[in-house]
């Protein structure tokens, strides 16, 4: 296909995700977004509908439990704006799902590598949280601009200068918003538009299942029905004007400042809006350097970063899925590709569009879609798919776990099949196998970024291998790491104990970083390097 072409469809697309605490309403917020898409007919699983708790992007049976994402998803539509001219190609939405618990921090990580822009969700009563505040450095870090989004706005919460001083004081991100919310926070009227000086009325569905139908008023109009809530509303947004908080889009792109709009993803108000504001500003796809510093153009022959493998999705088919995030050409369905780690061909027969358990095959794709590769044993995070000529894009670094425990099979005629699990979950990176020779294969040790992750571990492997098994938390809390020549030394110190990760890397594990302190300065010729954090 020609550059001009794949030019053509890249700037259609917008490729962004979601960050934020838990219960800021991610996993809402994406429901209604497939609802404007036009994706589901109805947003009745986070509604309370059926007495169910999860929504369209959950499938794990541990976040239908919980109404919890522990696990990232993919859903790509089509967005025409409200003003879009009708001769115009609809827009290419692609929104990368991820985990909101800080538990699963890593996955998210690995999802902020895949995407053009994000979402900063945040409550509306609750403001910024640690766990968003933590994204949010790895978008900083990363480069990616980010749109705050304020939800829960039907729900008593603080002012909205409030909210914005916060923003502005705790990160340095400077919010403009877009709209200014009509009606106090538990009373969501409408929007007043900054830019038109027009309203947005909102008016609510049953139980917020449907589209919320739209009426637009002038000023004069707005005044006379909302009475003191257009004039606050109005006030507030000419405050902004005099101290200079109206959008700038380089601004927006260098992560100076963030357009910000007011929602409640439960009763759909808002959500129209964002979806304009992700055509509107977020920045296409963009070319991507690689490890030796050659950039490849989006029109470049076609090539891919695997960042995250999920298997268990299909619980008919033990198939594993690695998702792909395609930085540059044509991606056509059958294509033989290669894979740079090994240097081996890989065929892309089952290529698919996943989102929760729902698959339609991808025929071709472009860069900024993500794409789903069926039997993908080969393929790990952070790997480089490509066409001639060769790139090697660089790894994805790991969070430094915090959190250690043995595992161990219940039954030994159970441990064929455990040894798959445990190496399944290692590829997967759902959590980092360590083992040594006075542990042996019987009882690895699993260590991770948050405790539940073992959780997850032990319910997948009951779930899809049929294995019961004992997870026992180990006395460590951090890992450095070594190398062969200072094992034997610190293997001798209490407190420790050293095991060889499943890529070969050598870890030391310290009860606490008192521990590890005093083994620095009592044996400084030791190797102790700290492992790679996400926002380092």
């Amino acid at each position: 296909m020609s550059s001009e072409v794949i030019a053509r469809e890249v700037k259609r697309r917008r490729t962004f995700a979601i960050i934020s605490h838990p219960d800021a309403g991610k996993s809402t917020m994406t429901e209604a977004l497939a609802l404007h898409a036009r994706m589901i007919s109805e947003a009745g699983a986070v509604h309370g509908k059926g007495g169910r708790r999860s929504t369209v992007s959950d499938w794990m049976e541990m976040e239908k439990a919980r109404g919890i994402s522990v696990s990232s998803t993919a859903l790509q539509f089509s967005y025409s704006p409200g003003d879009a001219d009708a001769a115009d190609a609809p827009n290419v939405i692609n929104l990368v799902d991820t985990p909101g618990h800080s538990d699963f921090s890593e996955d998210t990580y690995r999802v902020l590598t895949a995407v053009d822009a994000a979402v900063m969700l945040i409550d509306a009563a609750k403001g910024l949280e640690p766990q968003t505040l933590k994204l949010f450095q790895v978008c900083r870090h990363r480069g990616i601009p980010v749109i705050t989004v304020v939800n829960k706005w039907d729900r008593p919460g603080r002012t909205p200068l409030e909210l914005i001083d916060e923003i502005s004081e705790r990160i340095g991100l400077i919010p403009t918003p877009l709209y200014v919310p009509v009606g106090i926070a538990g009373d969501y009227r409408g929007l007043l538009d900054r830019r038109t000086g027009d309203y947005i009325h909102f008016e609510r569905t049953a139980g917020g299942a449907k589209i919320a139908p739209e009426e637009l008023l002038t000023a004069d109009q707005a005044a006379e029905r909302e009475g003191d809530a257009w004039v606050a509303a109005r006030e507030e947004s000419e405050l902004l004007a005099e101290l200079g908080q109206d959008h700038d889009q380089e601004m927006f792109l260098a992560g100076q400042t963030s357009p910000m709009i007011f929602t409640s993803a439960m009763l759909n108000f808002g959500v129209r809006q964002l979806l304009d504001a992700l055509v509107e500003f977020a920045p296409p796809p963009r070319g991507r350097e690689s490890i030796d510093g050659v950039e490849r153009a989006v029109t470049d022959p076609f090539s891919a970063v695997v960042f995250k493998v999920q298997a268990g999705m299909d619980t008919s088919h033990r198939d594993r899925l690695a998702y792909m995030r395609i930085v540059s050409g044509e991606f056509e369905r059958g294509m033989v590709v290669t894979h740079a780690q090994t240097g081996k061909p890989f065929a892309t027969k089952y290529a698919q569009a996943v989102f929760g358990r729902d698959r339609s095959t991808v025929d071709t794709a472009f860069p900024g879609d993500v794409v789903g590769l069926v039997n993908a044993m080969a393929l790990a995070p952070g790997d480089t798919l490509y066409i001639d000529p060769r790139i090697q894009y660089p790894p994805i670094p790991s969070f430094a776990p915090e959190h250690f425990s043995s595992l161990r099979v219940t039954t030994a005629d159970k441990y064929k099949q455990f040894r798959k699990a445990v190496d399944q979950m290692d590829a997967e990176g759902v959590v980092q196998v360590l083992r040594n020779d006075v542990r042996g294969d019987a009882s690895p040790v699993l260590a991770a970024v948050g405790p539940m992750q073992f959780e997850v571990v032990t319910a997948r492997m009951k779930a899809e291998f049929n294995v019961d098994t004992i997870i026992e938390p180990l006395g460590y809390s951090l890992a450095r790491r070594t190398d062969e020549q200072s094992a034997p030394e610190l293997n001798r110190q209490r407190g420790v104990e050293v095991f060889t990760r499943s890529d070969g890397a050598i870890l030391a594990l310290f009860s606490d970083k008192w521990r590890l302190q005093y083994i620095e300065k009592e044996h400084p010729d030791l190797l102790l390097e700290p492992l790679v954090a996400a926002a380092d």
